[in-house]
């Protein structure tokens, strides 16, 4: 809740402390203040002081008791509120203590998974770097056998044409053999009739 116009502004720690400084230090000079009215009583008395002057000075020295009385309450108010506040900031740290080692904890896990998941993934590349790099050799390997099998196929289409060749020559030649037997042998029968 705001404060009025005029009011300490109360529930904060820090301003509960000033306004309990501030009361402290107001007790004191009023102590202060009632032990010097107390002595110039006492002085007053020994040299023997007028009794309008002693009376004026006993209600100022009563004035000063009751407004110190006062402020000794309010002080005693004002120190309570202040341990009061001093508490909650003790719980509120502590509390904030405890939130702040459980999300080191979890940040802590979290750092320790990105770093599980960030090796398993250098990993998982390295394999697929190594998978790709012998895809690549056993495609080379398996365009070097194509290539050879090419080389193998034309070798065999060029023995296959040569041997054709070859068969129809050896036809050829058997044909003439032939042909020239036939007229020899015809020659021979000619020769011996």
């Amino acid at each position: 809740m705001a404060a009025g116009p005029g009011e300490p502004e109360w529930g904060r720690p820090g301003t509960e402390a000033l306004a309990f400084r501030q009361l402290r230090d107001l007790v004191a000079t009023q102590e202060a203040l009632i032990e010097q009215l107390r002595l110039r009583m006492a002085i007053q008395e020994e040299n023997f002081v007028n009794k309008e002057d002693y009376e004026t000075v006993v209600k100022k020295l009563e004035k000063e008791e009751e407004e110190h009385s006062k402020t000794k309450t309010l002080l005693a108010k004002e120190a309570e509120k202040l341990q009061f506040a001093l508490g909650e900031i003790e719980v509120l740290s502590k509390q904030l203590e405890r939130e702040k080692q459980v999300f080191e904890k979890a940040l802590s896990n979290v750092k320790s998974k990105a770093l599980r998941e960030s090796t398993k993934k250098d990993k998982l590349i390295s394999k697929c770097n190594e998978i790709e790099s012998h895809i690549m050799k056993q495609e080379d390997l398996l365009n070097d056998k194509e290539n050879e099998i090419k080389e193998l196929q034309q070798f065999i289409t060029k023995q296959k044409q040569t041997l054709k060749t070859q068969v129809s020559d050896l036809k050829i030649q058997k044909q003439q053999e032939s042909y020239i037997a036939q007229v020899l042998k015809k020659k021979q029968k000619k020769g011996l009739k």
